[in-house]
């Protein structure tokens, strides 16, 4: 069985006065195992950032427990230091300094080998070469991104917490730096902790994705299980026949629908009833000319999540 490399327990952040104040993260509990990429996301204000704020020491927990490597964080917090790492989008280093400093400073803390060499492999492969002695203060939002992520790497870390890595990032690069997480996933088993609101990012990397939502675990699964919470789907048909005809048979199975033109109708349904619907038109002597089925994304469940549609009393929809 897979080790698990992070395990919280019970992890409470309370902000102010214990009986009034702002509970930012309300008792949830989870873990990380060996080699998996986890999606931790939720709506603004969800608790993520406060969480990884925990998870890295920055700010105290109010109460809980964080284990690193089945050793307890808040006893052993240099030693796992040593074999994590952090990136943000939001992040900054030091702006006086060029990028060659500031990353020869963080190999040097983390007691990096031939640091030259490593800082100059990584600048290569997020073909940054040309920032290395630009001052850091100067540079773009996307420019600090990839340093900052160049930075989380000098250590060779076994854990990587990554707080919306690729915000800002171009394209190109964002697609750079996703390759390269797969990549360290299969080369050195590396576990990451990965928050983002991009959710192909999340579909594409994530093994399992948590949601947070007011500080509470409200799912956790599998991309593709969460999807399937949403039973919602939508069928966009192109017909030539006459729209009356289309028109009785989709009210007769008491669907709901849309012309989106004269013969194109947009049916909004449950995925289970799309195979249903497409031989009933048939039967009904409607030509069909062409299909699009749009399925239930990872972004259709966030937004489930972020617009409160979780009735109280039944957060959890594992």
């Amino acid at each position: 069985m897979t080790k698990s490399v992070i395990e919280v327990k019970n992890l409470i952040k309370h902000y102010g006065p214990a009986d009034s104040g702002f509970t930012a993260v309300n008792n949830i509990s989870f873990s990380v195992k060996e080699g998996e990429v986890v999606g931790f996301l939720g709506p603004n204000g969800a608790g993520k950032t406060t969480t990884i704020q925990m998870l890295l020491g920055i700010t105290s927990l109010t109460s809980g427990t964080i284990n690193y490597f089945g050793k307890d964080f808040q006893k052993n917090r240099e030693e796992s230091l040593q074999r994590i790492n952090f990136a943000s989008a939001f992040n900054t280093l030091q702006g006086r300094m060029s990028v060659m400093e500031n990353l020869l400073v963080f190999a040097q803390l983390y007691s990096v080998k031939n640091p030259k060499d490593k800082i100059m492999n990584l600048v290569k492969y997020f073909k940054s070469e040309d920032l290395l002695n630009k001052i850091y203060y100067h540079m773009s939002a996307g420019q600090k991104t990839r340093i900052n992520i160049i930075k989380s790497l000098l250590n060779d870390p076994d854990i990587l917490l990554l707080d919306e890595p690729t915000a800002s990032l171009d394209p190109d690069v964002a697609d750079s730096t996703l390759s390269l997480i797969q990549d360290l996933k299969k080369t050195r088993n590396i576990s990451l902790l990965f928050t983002s609101h991009n959710m192909d990012e999340i579909t594409r990397i994530c093994d399992r994705v948590i949601f947070l939502d007011q500080g509470e675990i409200v799912a956790e699964d599998t991309p593709l299980n969460l999807t399937k919470k949403i039973s919602d789907a939508k069928l966009i048909i192109s017909f030539d026949a006459k729209r009356e005809n289309v028109e009785n048979y989709l009210n007769n199975e008491k669907q709901t629908f849309s012309f989106l033109n004269t013969f194109t109708v947009e049916i909004k349904t449950e995925e289970k009833l799309i195979p249903k619907l497409i031989f009933g038109l048939s039967k009904a002597d409607i030509w069909i000319t062409d299909i699009e089925i749009k399925k239930p994304t990872l972004e259709d469940f966030f937004l489930h999540i972020a617009r409160g549609r979780t009735k109280k009393g039944e957060k959890n929809v594992n």
